[in-house]
């Protein structure tokens, strides 16, 4: 039997929130607690699991959307899991929740439900059924699925709307500048009804790039990132003093990691980010094993919590804006940023990440932006909406922009060049991947070609093995083939490995020793660079995990040693080597032979990054 929650003012577009629970008790209080929501949700409470499917389907039909599907795990007629993981076909953007009695998660097969239904993103997570009145608990629960709907969601008025051509690469770079900045935007194409009407509103029917109409009636047309990064208050220009304990290059959660816990421990500390907060992992739909996020968080969410934190303990920022050169010296290192000048300070710890390798295809680079989208992309995914889309990479990152786009895509390809995901790919995602029927992972394959007049609409895929050459019908093809570091504009002092990748600690050492290019007593400290007092934390370093949360670990494990050398303490007690994350003592002199006195063979010696 079907209930529904009265609303003071029903409204045929009012997202709808919907229970299924089938112990009337139990449905009562569901009822009487989710009443809370009936102002801005069509609140539904519905006994039967078949009921509540139907419900659904004719939700479907009639366009409506579903923000949120609370389902009882053990229903006579069909279990929570089983209704969820309709729901996901029916309304792939509903947030899905089991729920369960107090204490359920003792249960041995609740909790066997819940974790297989977990790896396989059935479900998002579950919910704790009310059982007094008020429940906070429950509806803290509830509210932050309802938040994380409304952040994915793109009614017509957001914060901001960009109206362009539906293939423009300049307006596919401004769309994943928001999504990665955190700020909630909508895209209509300029050929669109709605894109038609909203230009002839504000005067530019015939704009030759992309506009952005602000929330409070502002438009600039075709704006620079600096530009609409100024809209919304973000400081791109320093105010007062060009000095600083440590200046921070990149904005990635190791360099997040360091601002907040330089800042909170009293250092002035400046980041520099030429793009947007949160570096690639920002990009991330749904970072799934970072430590205190149950049910995941986006790369956007988590990179914004950390930028907040940071600026709460006082960090400077300046966003994009890029680092230009690094001029080391005793006192001070002198960091030139463009279009700011120059900034000076006693230590400096470069966490500028890596840039996605390119695929080197000339049609498909012509097309970058028009459906060859680097990066996990998650601003294009409705773009690909009842279409083919295909990802090009076999690591974690291609696996969770699989996911993201399967909730979109008709059909999304993961193509590998190489036989296994096993070393590749975390095994929670594998899972995933297998368990999602609108996803296939091709391995041995390479795309050889492709194209499309003004838009990607097709793929050339060879076969490794056999050589088969094959053409496929694609919207999109979302490449994470790897990257690059982004080290090109540092000073030769500062040693790198052979792919660019910044040397640090241990690894600079050779049969233990350090060479003549180290100009101190005292051995280089952990996550130090060759040059004192500039350190390397995150992707960029060396034998660096590509994780997000070693990151991290990295950027608060520095904030220590800029401490000791602040202090000079390092100056002492430092004769013998230190391990490192990127590698131990034993691993530097096992290297064998005599001290590398010249740059192509120490970089020669290192062991390429994963």
């Amino acid at each position: 039997m079907e209930s529904e929650v009265q609303h003071s003012d029903p409204r045929p577009a009012t997202p709808v929130l919907l229970a299924v629970e089938d112990e009337r008790p139990s449905r009562e209080r569901l009822a009487h607690e989710l009443a809370r929501y009936a102002g801005d949700y069509r609140v539904l409470c519905i006994e039967s699991p078949t009921e509540a499917l139907a419900v659904l389907e004719r939700l479907r039909g009639e366009g409506c959307e579903v923000a949120l599907v609370l389902a009882d795990q053990w229903m006579p007629e069909r279990c929570g899991v089983d209704v969820l993981a309709r729901v996901r076909e029916l309304h792939p953007h509903a947030k899905r929740a089991v729920l369960i009695d107090w204490g359920g998660w003792a249960d041995r097969a609740t909790t066997e439900a819940i974790v297989a239904a977990m790896a396989t993103s059935a479900i998002d997570y579950y919910v704790i059924k009310p059982w007094r009145s008020p429940d906070e608990y429950f509806h803290r629960t509830v509210s932050d699925f309802l938040y994380e709907w409304s952040r994915s969601q793109a009614p017509e008025q957001r914060e901001v709307t960009v109206v362009a051509a539906e293939h423009s690469p300049r307006a596919h770079q401004l769309r994943d500048l928001l999504v990665r900045n955190g700020i909630p935007h909508v895209f209509h194409g300029a050929d669109s009804a709605i894109g038609r009407r909203l230009l002839a509103d504000c005067g530019h029917d015939d704009a030759p790039g992309p506009l952005a109409l602000m929330h409070d009636g502002r438009v600039l047309s075709d704006p620079s990132n600096e530009e609409l990064a100024r809209a919304f208050g973000v400081r791109t220009e320093l105010r007062g003093s060009h000095e600083f304990d440590v200046a921070i290059v990149g904005a990635g959660p190791a360099g997040l990691a360091a601002a907040v816990y330089a800042s909170s421990e009293g250092l002035r500390a400046l980041v520099v980010e030429r793009e947007s907060i949160g570096g690639q992992a920002g990009a991330s739909s749904l970072i799934r094993n970072y430590l205190g996020f149950s049910r995941g968080v986006s790369g956007g969410e988590l990179a914004q919590r950390a930028y907040q934190q940071a600026w709460v303990f006082g960090t400077d920022f300046l966003i994009m804006r890029e680092a230009a050169s690094l001029e080391p010296g005793a006192g001070a290192h002198r960091l030139t940023i463009a279009g700011v000048g120059v900034v000076e300070a006693r230590t400096v710890v470069l966490a500028s990440g890596v840039s996605y390798r390119r695929v080197g295809i000339a049609e498909l680079e012509a097309l970058s932006g028009a459906g060859v989208y680097y990066g996990a992309s998650t601003s294009e995914a409705a773009g690909v909406a009842g279409r083919d889309a295909f990802v090009l990479g076999g690591g974690n990152s291609a696996g969770q922009a699989a996911m993201h786009l399967a909730r979109y895509a008709r059909r999304v390809t993961v193509l590998v060049r190489g036989r296994s995901l096993a070393e590749s790919m975390s095994r929670y995602l594998q899972d995933a991947l297998a368990a999602t029927s609108n996803i296939e992972v091709r391995l041995g394959v390479e795309v050889v070609g492709g194209g499309g007049a003004g838009a990607l609409d097709h793929l050339v895929l060879r076969e490794i093995e056999s050589a088969e050459i094959e053409a496929v019908e694609a919207a999109g093809l979302f490449i994470l083939i790897g990257a690059r570091p982004h080290t090109d504009w540092l000073p030769e002092s500062i040693e790198r490995d052979g792919w660019g990748y910044l040397l640090t600690g241990a690894d600079l050492l050779q049969a233990g020793r350090l060479d003549d290019r180290w100009p101190l007593a005292r051995n280089p400290l952990m996550l130090e660079t060759s040059v004192p007092g500039v350190f390397a934390v995150g992707d960029v370093r060396h034998g660096a995990i590509k994780r997000v949360a070693s990151a991290v670990g990295e950027g608060s494990v520095v904030v220590e040693q800029l401490h000791r050398l602040l202090s000079g303490g390092s100056e002492e007690g430092e004769s013998s080597p230190r391990a490192t994350a990127g590698g131990s003592v034993a691993a530097a002199a096992s290297a064998g032979g005599r001290p590398a006195t010249d740059r192509a063979a120490r970089r020669a010696r290192v062991d390429p990054p994963d």
